[in-house]
């Protein structure tokens, strides 16, 4: 890989700490200092991630997770680079998914409301007094 500069990414997002859920601190936080429960996001790693994100489709894995390590500082193996994209890509598609179905019930449910306020499909009552 031929980006080994010192260019810091830029930071495009706000990040926010998350609960920690697992003994092992993910790439991109810190234990909180305040709070062992809490994982603080450190900006830099984490852009640094995002950028990462984008190299992977030109570099290989190995490539990309030496170059995360050269820039920031800290340790990731090819291995964890690729499991940790590929959890965010599926948490991506089924939050998108998710979404989908959301849009899909809403709209169902506004299509049953309108039936129920027209009475269509109802059977009508017959006036049979002459």
């Amino acid at each position: 890989m031929t980006d080994t500069s010192e260019e810091k990414p830029a930071t495009t997002k706000e990040w926010r700490p998350i609960p920690r859920v697992s003994r092992v601190v993910p790439f991109g936080y810190k234990v909180d200092p305040e709070n062992d429960k809490i994982l603080l996001p450190i900006v830099f790693e984490l852009e640094a991630l995002e950028k990462a994100r984008e190299y992977v489709k030109r570099f290989s894995y190995r490539a990309v997770a030496e170059w995360l390590t050269n820039i920031t500082g800290r340790k990731l193996s090819y291995v964890g680079l690729k499991k940790r994209l590929e959890v965010e890509h599926s948490r991506r598609k089924r939050a998108a998914a998710l979404k989908h179905w959301t849009k899909r019930y809403e709209e169902a449910k506004e299509t049953a409301r309108q039936i129920e306020e027209e009475g269509l499909g109802a059977a009508q009552p017959i006036d049979n007094q002459h």
